[in-house]
């Protein structure tokens, strides 16, 4: 395949990568354009949706903060693209039941140049027990630049924090410009 010329359209491109997020009994489900009322929308009917599952107030809590996180995360993260015939803040989440708890999946497109660098963010997190996360994070906090974008990466570490799970991250090229990011993360309990 010509990674500079895709061998499908940007919308079945999102649609293939929309179905790879998908893992169990979904609860919540979305893709498209991605700003601050999506978000917040979102996050109402997540707090509803997980009130009518009766889920254990801890563990709701747990669910709520940290989908907080990563909806945060995909909302300043995601990169516009040119010439994309969905809107240029394309982005997608999933919130889904299983056995041994819940699964959020978020996914968005990113700049080719940033995927080298976002990997290895997550493989250093993935790495790190969970006091060394919370020393990481404190380091992070104290000595990283900030962008005008976030945190130089404390979303991550505090996703990991909070779930006391590995972040699981999957790249999936569009052209020689532009990768697909899902991160999906579990969340015990139920």
């Amino acid at each position: 395949m010509d990674n500079t010329t895709p061998e499908y359209t940007m919308s079945e491109f999102f649609s293939k990568c929309y179905e790879k997020m998908h893992k169990g009994a979904i609860l919540v489900a979305y893709k498209g354009e991605v700003n601050s009322n999506i978000i917040a929308d979102a996050l109402e009917l997540i707090e509803y949706k997980l009130t009518q599952e009766a889920v254990e107030t801890p563990v709701r809590k747990k669910l709520y903060n940290v989908m907080v996180e990563c909806l945060q995360n995909l909302y300043h993260h995601v990169d516009t693209i040119p010439d994309a015939v969905q809107d240029s803040s394309f982005g997608a989440f999933i919130i889904s039941k299983i056995d041994n708890g819940f699964y959020l999946s978020t996914g968005n497109m990113i700049e080719a140049d940033k995927k080298s660098n976002l990997q290895g963010k997550i493989d250093k997190i993935n790495s790190l027990s969970k006091e060394e996360l919370k020393e990481f994070y404190k380091f992070v906090l104290n000595n990283q630049s900030f962008s005008d974008k976030g945190g130089g990466g404390l979303g991550l570490i505090d996703i990991a924090k909070k779930t006391g799970n590995k972040l699981n991250y999957e790249f999936i090229q569009y052209n020689d410009s532009y990768y697909f990011f899902i991160l999906s993360v579990l969340v015990n309990g139920r």
